[in-house]
């Protein structure tokens, strides 16, 4: 295959890449991030102390943890019928992606947001502060730069599942690299494919530790 033939593949294979992994994040950030919060609130010495509530959130994040991303993608397919009405192509993908992501980054909220200082939740309490006065000022602020970093582990990860979904006709570079690469023999493609997924890997995780160490330098100096 010659890379005339080549370039147009990938070049749709990204985008159709960027675009279920982009939906994906976003989906996960707006179901994790809430979820993240409540697992620490609800927690004992938390803001909101309920156990049952605790309980409740903990075993969903850690089913959906538990499972396997090529297993889980097969049993969401009925869903994904029905919420899409197709479970080929990279629309289709963006559901179990964004259901598989949600715990993930969760239970990484959770880990940032858990090293806030309860100094300063204490001080807000004092001054009269509700518990969303905390969350808002307090706990999202100040685990920022950790939510950035969790959220740039989300997002390779994310590459990775995208790239089995290509087993299943899901689109993207990996569904090239298993019809053309693997499937057709075709090892220059293989190559190139997997030399673009390094990259969007290697890219992510720059402006993710950028972003990062720029809110923590802010954050330090404000």
């Amino acid at each position: 295959m010659t890379w005339s033939e080549m370039q147009p593949l990938l070049s749709q294979a990204c985008w159709d890449t960027l675009t279920m992994v982009g939906w994906a994040a976003l989906i996960a950030v707006i179901g994790g991030l809430p979820l993240g919060v409540l697992l620490v609130l609800t927690d004992r010495g938390g803001l909101l102390r309920n156990a049952a509530a605790n309980k409740a959130i903990g075993a969903i994040v850690n089913v959906g943890r538990s499972l396997p991303f090529l297993i889980l993608l097969i049993a969401l397919l009925p869903f994904t019928r029905w919420v899409i009405g197709t479970t080929i192509g990279a629309q289709a993908m963006i559901v179990p992606l964004a259901i598989g992501a949600i715990p993930f980054y969760a239970r990484l909220v959770e880990t940032s947001v858990r090293e806030v200082d309860g100094g300063l939740v204490e001080a807000i309490q004092a001054m009269g502060g509700s518990t969303w006065t905390v969350v808002r000022k307090a706990l999202l602020p100040e685990s920022l730069p950790s939510l950035i970093s969790g959220l740039t582990t989300t997002v390779i990860a994310l590459i990775g599942y995208s790239a089995m979904a290509g087993t299943i006709g899901g689109g993207g570079l990996g569904d090239v690299a298993i019809r053309y690469g693997y499937q057709r023999f075709e090892t220059n493609l293989m190559l190139i494919t997997i030399a673009v997924l390094v990259a969007l890997v290697t890219i992510v995780q720059l402006i993710g530790d950028l972003s990062a160490r720029g809110l923590s330098h802010r954050s330090r100096t404000a």
